[in-house]
């Protein structure tokens, strides 16, 4: 299959891993055009026997998926698309997430700034997840917009880090440490930043050049769990918040006073999205 020609993506493919580079300036928000590129990409590589390991790293040091781009719904038809193309039970970030969840390479993230939201989710999709313990972090910060997780994290969360951490995830909206959320069981493990690039280098060419036949048998020897229920309730209940004025108005408020999606605005935006519900009190 086609391995360019996208617009928010770079891949290179070395022996049997390519590695996946997201690159949608200014933070990498998890815009819809992202998310169908992602989907083609993904889709188009599942039959590629010779790919046995999958990379997604940023171009943006500072951040991986900043989160959903707040806009999305502006980009109507593409978003559409998205939506008519999804599995039967899943929106459209739930249909992302369990794509990637659902690869028969091995999915591996390399996390070197912050991923909160969509891109949390993202993370929590993949097999793997290796991030820099000094510069690295995650959060579900879609509390602080008045919503809850719509793409899987409700689920991916409470399978990794149980109930407990989930709901302190969930309804604090703070941004988690490398170290703490390998702690929790969100990542596989936090490395030193200067030694990031090379851990995960050694750990997907390790994979790739296992015999053929082991990581599909390892794979279905480890299934993804069923979360078809749950993500029936995820969807109900971020919807409807979705359609509350507190949501817009937060949301609005943080693209035009705060600095949502600028470099900026997004090095704190729990700290921004606070201030702006106390604005709007």
């Amino acid at each position: 299959m086609p391995l360019d020609g996208f617009t928010t993506l770079r891949t290179d493919l070395d022996g049997g891993v390519l590695t996946i580079t997201l690159d949608n300036p200014p933070v990498n928000a998890l815009s819809a055009v992202m998310m169908r590129e992602l989907r083609d990409l993904l889709t188009g590589l599942r039959s590629e026997a010779a790919v046995k390991v999958i990379v997604v790293q940023s171009g943006i040091p500072e951040f991986f998926i900043a989160h959903v781009d707040m806009n999305i719904l502006e980009q109507a038809d593409v978003f559409a698309e998205l939506a008519a193309s999804a599995p039967a039970g899943l929106n459209p970030f739930q249909a992302l997430g369990e794509l990637l969840r659902t690869q028969p390479q091995v999915t591996v993230v390399k996390l070197a700034g912050t991923a909160r939201g969509g891109g949390a989710e993202f993370v929590a999709a993949a097999d793997l997840a290796f991030a820099a313990a000094e510069t690295a972090g995650l959060g579900q910060v879609e509390a602080l917009m008045g919503i809850t997780p719509g793409g899987g994290a409700t689920q991916y969360l409470l399978e990794r880090v149980g109930r407990n951490r989930a709901l302190e995830i969930v309804l604090t909206g703070d941004r988690v440490d490398a170290t703490t959320a390998a702690a929790y069981g969100w990542i596989n493990r936090a490395v030193p930043a200067a030694d990031l690039d090379a851990f995960v280098h050694r750990v997907a060419h390790r994979i790739a050049a296992l015999a053929d036949g082991v990581v599909a048998a390892a794979k279905r020897a480890l299934p993804p769990r069923d979360h078809a229920a749950g993500f029936r309730t995820e969807h109900e209940a971020w919807a409807e918040l979705l359609e509350r004025p507190a949501a817009r108005r937060l949301m609005a408020g943080a693209l035009a006073h705060g600095g949502a999606q600028t470099v900026e605005g997004e090095r704190d935006l729990e700290g921004l999205l606070r201030s702006v519900a106390a604005r709007q009190a």
